[in-house]
């Protein structure tokens, strides 16, 4: 049991400076993720619009999010004008578009993925302790006297270890958590975008139902 605990002692660094790394790599996958995402919302909101008489179109240097929200803003006009009455059936004929595209505004896998990388920046610290314990436990373990002074060296010796796996943690986190606040207000607009574009479909689907019946009647 000691050597379990020495070894794993001897590991905790290197362990936490591990899971750093790929926390770091499952950060960089929800951004490219994050920006699949936003193109592929972009890209359909602009199949639905390209009809529209007057819509907007923000430059290459625009954001996603923007643009999303331009197109966004661009359908509501119409269906709060009755008067546009071309631009309605053009969206009526391309909101099969929207319907066969759904799966762009699933988002419980990104939303649930990057909820755990953010909360699991707090553990860095408590592993950091953990280590420290690990290695004054593994210097008593190694002599059942706690009072002995061999057991007191070993525990200077060990205590290398321990700071080390504190001074990881710690460094682990405070990093983590700047790149989580580089990246968490991209990650909250796209949130933000997919429950406005959802109202948007929403709305589209009742007012061009409505526009529908009554060119119907």
């Amino acid at each position: 049991m000691s050597e379990l605990i020495a070894g794993l002692s001897g590991l905790s660094t290197l362990i936490i400076g591990a899971c750093c790394a790929v926390h770091l790599f499952a950060f960089l996958v929800l951004k490219f993720w994050s920006k699949r995402d936003f193109r592929l919302i972009t890209g359909t909101l602009d199949d639905f619009t390209r009809d529209l008489r007057q819509r907007s179109v923000l430059g290459s240097t625009g954001h996603f999010s923007d643009q999303i929200e331009a197109f966004i803003a661009d359908v509501n006009e119409v269906l709060d004008d009755p008067t546009r009455q071309t631009d309605r059936q053009g969206l009526l004929q391309r909101m099969k578009i929207l319907d066969e595209k759904r799966r762009y505004l699933s988002s419980m896998l990104f939303e649930t993925t990057y909820n755990i990388c953010r909360t699991m920046i707090e553990a860095y610290p408590l592993a950091g302790v953990l280590g420290t314990i690990l290695a004054i436990g593994a210097a008593l373990q190694a002599n059942p006297d706690p009072e002995a002074s061999a057991s007191v060296a070993m525990i200077v010796d060990r205590f290398g270890n321990a700071i080390w796996s504190t001074f990881a943690g710690l460094v682990s986190a405070i990093l983590l958590m700047f790149i989580n606040s580089v990246l968490e207000p991209s990650f909250q607009r796209l949130s933000q975008n997919r429950e406005h574009v959802r109202d948007m479909v929403a709305s589209s689907k009742r007012a061009l139902s409505l526009n529908s019946g009554e060119a119907s009647a």
